[in-house]
């Protein structure tokens, strides 16, 4: 079904829309979810809590572009619940290891979630990705967005891992020199 469709069926508060929401993006949100919370269990819950914050968004919200829409509340929701289980035990894995990575170039007093939460900062990142190659862009996306490892990044794009870490080592440094030069750090 057209996304259109979609967001009509939510707005006339037809519960058609969520099973139309998970027919078309049910593996999309599921694969969010479980590159942050690697559980089976918890990415499911993650994904049909989606589901409702969607219905609960929309009205009044209308989103333009239906999956980055979706995208976002199920990346929010799966943080959320991966920042509540890992308060106590700071265990490994890709967020992490993501996290601690993209510290060192926007830290600040802060911690660094609630860093990243700040909408200026997000907006600068954007404008930095729009100064990167495609590649290069696409790779630290699946990085620092969907939280995918270094050896996922570097099957999907036939590098070495070496090159990957390099890549976004490199695409790193210039985020940071990009925040300098904007002031969003010092």
């Amino acid at each position: 079904m057209d996304d259109n469709k979609i967001v009509e069926l939510y707005w006339n508060r037809d519960e058609q829309a969520i099973a139309e929401t998970s027919d078309k993006y049910g593996n999309y949100c599921f694969s969010i979810s479980r590159s942050i919370l690697h559980n089976q269990q918890d990415s499911e819950e993650a994904v049909n809590d989606t589901y409702l914050a969607t219905w609960n968004a929309i009205p009044p919200h209308h989103p333009l572009n239906l999956s980055t829409f979706i995208g976002k509340i199920c990346r929010r929701i799966s943080l959320n619940k991966w920042r509540s289980q890992t308060a106590e035990k700071r265990g490994g894995g890709e967020v992490t290891v993501s996290y601690d990575e993209l510290e060192e170039c926007i830290a600040d007093d802060r911690s660094i979630r609630e860093t990243l939460d700040e909408q200026m900062l997000a907006e600068t990142i954007d404008e930095f990705l729009a100064t990167i190659n495609e590649t290069q862009r696409k790779v630290f996306v699946c990085r620092y967005w969907y939280f995918d490892s270094i050896e996922d990044i570097s099957s999907r794009f036939h590098f070495s891992q070496s090159k990957t870490k390099m890549m976004l080592k490199r695409t790193r440094d210039k985020l940071k020199d990009y925040l300098i030069k904007e002031g969003v750090i010092v």
